[in-house]
Order: structure tokens, then C-alpha cells, then sequence
């Protein structure tokens, strides 16, 4: 019960409620964004009544995607400015202009050309709703980027020094901040993995259309699309992985030794699965020799620094390994990597029954297309967990490049004015607020996969956000709103609608 009344507890653990819910929605809007302006733009392109149903139904699942991610980012804000106002003093210098820039910039031009989806069909050039479809796409990858650009920084600090009285860090450079060691490897494959989750998304809707014997058309075509999408995403992410792990060795060794429960200096192996007894400090697990070595140099017999040395160094003298969640780190990131060869699999299933035309037959794997979007994002959520928990006891981490002095403890960055009860009350709320809208945003989109495209959707007089407030609220709240309005009018002379 100790945990429920250490503040500092409690802080992380609402963070992540709050961002681990958060980031379901985030890379869900950036790989549906894709699907969405490739079906506009075969719509565009072909004129069929069909592809323009196929485009308003991917919009409409867009749409309330990016409405839930919008709400659930909200109570950020609220986390930075109460119990972690002490982290937000430290870093505002730095962060306030990457999240400015996401406002003005990457959020305004993502809803602005939503707006033209969603109210200018019929209103606008076809060509320039077709663009507006990319630029919605571009606007949430921008927006990721000013996002991540943020993170990175706080994994490996750059352009900025101490202040004097060392209670900041005072940005010294834009550009060395922004685009830090780790900027661009996390950004390609952050957005890389949000584009397997849309294609996988894709396939899903097609192969439950299929298993139904509905929109055959829409489904075949959805799943080209999806296998594509999937296909070569996964395979550019495979490269950026190696990216990644080539810049954590790099610039963040107290991860890459918990990834692999490392605690001694030694030539670090790959596991293919285990656990780690952290009191003994040892893995026990089947690996390959050297493996983990060769993802970080290209070498078998790189010799790495354990969790042991590096805490008697003067750069990681404040870790104690003890208290390093070892045994978290290696699971999820493990876990992370299990489902990665899962959706390997699976796409060379799918792509293999394509060619042979044997997909309509082997329903066991369209049940399971189905289902396979939940296959990245578990690894998507358990990739976040691994970079998180992975720079403990650090919410700013000391890289081996960034400037000295520039790193907080977790510890540090939590107000001290917030008190635990009122913690586990927001926690509280949080978690029911959350729920509903989960809940909601399931019920709905799981009415449009259902429905797929709705005939008649291909008129110009036919909205797309109509029909998703018809779906939240009913008809009957419809019908009470016609009811006040009529009881107004008569009461003042006048029809208001």
C-alpha cells in the first residue's frame, strides 16, 4: 500500500494511463490517414461510385479516430502543469516552440483540410479534395513530428545548456535541439509502425467484408491496398529498427544493457524470450550469442558495458541498479520484437494466398486479418514502454552527447504541491473518462467496419460528420432537438432551425 502514497509513483503511473491511451489513437489516425487519401484518390482518379463511397466510409473512420485522439491528448496538458510542474519549469525553454509549432502549424492544417473533407464534398474542386485528403495525411505526420521532436530531446538532450542557477535548461540552439541524436531514427519508426497498424487496419476491413460476402468489390480492393501499405512499411521499419538500436548504443547505454538484462560487462547476446532474476542479476532464457552486438555494430564480439559499471560512472553515478525495472524493460521490449516476427508471418501468409487466389478459401486466415490489428498495437504500445521505462531514473537522460548538466531525475520533476489522494482521484477519473470514450469510439467504428460503404454515401448532398453525430447521439437526440426547437419557435414567433 506504500505505492499508493508515494506521489512520485502515482505521477508516472497516471502519465502513462493517460499517454498509453493516448497513443493507441495517435498512430491509428496516422496509418488510417494514409488508407484514407489512397481511397480518395482512387475516387478522384476513377470517378466510380463505389471508390467514392469506399473514400467517405475510410473518411468517417478518420474522423472519429482523430476526434478521440484530440480529447484524450487533453489531459496532458493538465499532467504537465500540476504534478509535473517542476519537469515543465525545466524543460519549458526547450519545449515550449516544438509544441507551439505542432499547434499552429501541424494540428491547424490537419483540421482545416478535414474541414474540406468533411463539409466540401460537392463544394470544392474534386482535385482539390483530393489534395486536401494528403494534406490531412501530412498534417498529422507533422504533427508527430513536433511531437517526437519533444520526446527526443528529452532522451537526448541537444542545443541547450544549464541555466546558471541550474534550474533549467536554457535553449541554446533551435536546430541542435530539434533535430538532436535520436530526432530522426525515432520519427521513421514511430511513423513506420503507425503505417503497419493502418494497412493492417485495412486488411481487417476487407477481410471481415469478405468472410460476410459483402462489398467484394470494396474488400478486394481494400485488401491490395492494405497488403501493399503493410508490406512495405514493415519492411522499412525492420531497417529503422536496426537504426534505432544502432542510436541507443550510441548515445543511451543504460537501455540497451535493460533491454537485454545486462548487468555485467560483457558481449551482449539476443534472447528470444526469458526472465530476469534481478536479484541474481541473470537471465534465464535460450539466445543467440552475440546477436544483440551485431544489431548495435555489424560485429559479433563488441564487448558492452553492464547496468554495474555504468552506475559507478560519473555520467550514471545517480542510477541505482536496483531499482532499475530490469525485469519490465526486457519483457516488453521482447514482446515488442515477438510480434514483429508474428506480423511477418502473417503478411507472408496473406501475400502468398493472394497470389495463388486462395484467400477466399483458407478462412482460418482471414479470421485471423481480422483480428491482426491488435498484433502492432501491442508492439506499438510495448516499443513506447521499452524507450520510457528505458531511460530510468531519468525523465531528461544525461546521452553520451548531450551537454553536461543537462539531465532531471524522474524524482525531480514531480511538484511537490500535488498530493497523493488527489492523484488517485484523477486517476480515478481518468480511467472512467477514458472507458466511455474507448467505449464509444469501438461501438461507432465498429458500426462503420459492419456497414462498410453505405450506398447512396456517393451523393453530394450526403455529409460524412452528419452521420457520425447521427451514429454518437441517436436519432432520439435528434428528435428532442427538433422538439425544443419547435417549442421556441412557437414561443417566439420564429423557426430557429
Amino acid at each position: 500500500m506504500e505505492l499508493f502514497t508515494d506521489v512520485v509513483f502515482l505521477s508516472r503511473l497516471q502519465f502513462t494511463l493517460i499517454v498509453a491511451f493516448h497513443f493507441v489513437f495517435v498512430p491509428l489516425s496516422i496509418g488510417i490517414g494514409l488508407i484514407t487519401a489512397i481511397a480518395v484518390t482512387r475516387a478522384y482518379k476513377s470517378g466510380d461510385e463505389g471508390d467514392d463511397a469506399a473514400s467517405q466510409f475510410w473518411i468517417k473512420v478518420f474522423t472519429t479516430t482523430f476526434a478521440v485522439g484530440v480529447a484524450s491528448g487533453i489531459a496532458m496538458e493538465f499532467s504537465f502543469g500540476t504534478n509535473w510542474a517542476d519537469y515543465s519549469r525545466f524543460v519549458g525553454d526547450i519545449f515550449g516552440a516544438p509544441l507551439a509549432a505542432e499547434a499552429l502549424f501541424a494540428f491547424f492544417l490537419e483540421s482545416v483540410f478535414l474541414g474540406v473533407l468533411l463539409f466540401g464534398r460537392g463544394k470544392v474542386g474534386r482535385k482539390f479534395y483530393c489534395v486536401s485528403a494528403w494534406l490531412v495525411w501530412g498534417g498529422s505526420c507533422l504533427s508527430a513530428l513536433w511531437i517526437l521532436i519533444a520526446n527526443s530531446w528529452m532522451q537526448t538532450p541537444a542545443g541547450a545548456e544549464l541555466a546558471a542557477d541550474g534550474s533549467k535548461a536554457v535553449l541554446a540552439d533551435f536546430l541542435g535541439a530539434a533535430f538532436n541524436a535520436t530526432t530522426g531514427v525515432r520519427y521513421f519508426h514511430t511513423v513506420l509502425a503507425a503505417l503497419v497498424i493502418g494497412g493492417l487496419v485495412a486488411l481487417s476491413v476487407a477481410a471481415y467484408h469478405q468472410l460476410k460476402g459483402k462489398n467484394i468489390d470494396f474488400a478486394k480492393k481494400t485488401m491490395k491496398t492494405g497488403l501493399v501499405v503493410s508490406i512495405v512499411a514493415t519492411v522499412a521499419l525492420f531497417a529503422s529498427a536496426h537504426a534505432t538500436a544502432v542510436a541507443v548504443w550510441e548515445e543511451q547505454p543504460t537501455k540497451l544493457a535493460a533491454m537485454e538484462g545486462q548487468y555485467e560487462d560483457e558481449v551482449p547476446p539476443l534472447y528470444f524470450f526469458g526472465w530476469v532474476d534481478e536479484e541474481n542479476q541473470t537471465v534465464i532464457g535460450p539466445s543467440l550469442p552475440g546477436f544483440t552486438s551485431f544489431l548495435a555494430t555489424f560485429t559479433f564480439d563488441t564487448e558492452y558495458p553492464g547496468l554495474n559499471s555504468l552506475a559507478e560512472s560519473e555520467r550514471y553515478g545517480d542510477m541505482n541498479v536496483s531499482d532499475i525495472p530490469v525485469g519490465a524493460i526486457f519483457q516488453v521490449y521482447h514482446l515488442m520484437v515477438a510480434i514483429s516476427g508474428v506480423l511477418l508471418v502473417v503478411l507472408a501468409l496473406t501475400a502468398l494466398a493472394m497470389a495463388r487466389k486462395k484467400l477466399q478459401d483458407w478462412k482460418w486466415l482471414q479470421k485471423l486479418l481480422v483480428i491482426s490489428p491488435i498484433f502492432p498495437f501491442v508492439a506499438i504500445e510495448a516499443g513506447w514502454f521499452t524507450a520510457e521505462l528505458g531511460r530510468q531514473p531519468w525523465v531528461v537522460y544525461p546521452a553520451v552527447s548531450s551537454p553536461d548538466g543537462v539531465s532531471l531525475l524522474t524524482g525531480d520533476a514531480v511538484s511537490t504541491s500535488v498530493s497523493a489522494p488527489e492523484l488517485l482521484l484523477t486517476i480515478v477519473l481518468f480511467c472512467a473518462i477514458y472507458l466511455l470514450l474507448f467505449v464509444a469510439w469501438v461501438r461507432l467504428v465498429s458500426k462503420f467496419f459492419k456497414a462498410g460503404p453505405e450506398a447512396g454515401s456517393s451523393n453530394d448532398d450526403v455529409d460524412v460528420l452528419p452521420s457520425v453525430i447521427d451514429k454518437i447521439v441517436g436519432e432520439s437526440a435528434e428528435s428532442e432537438a427538433d422538439a425544443v426547437a419547435d417549442a421556441y419557435a412557437s414561443t417566439e414567433g420564429g423557426d430557429v432551425r
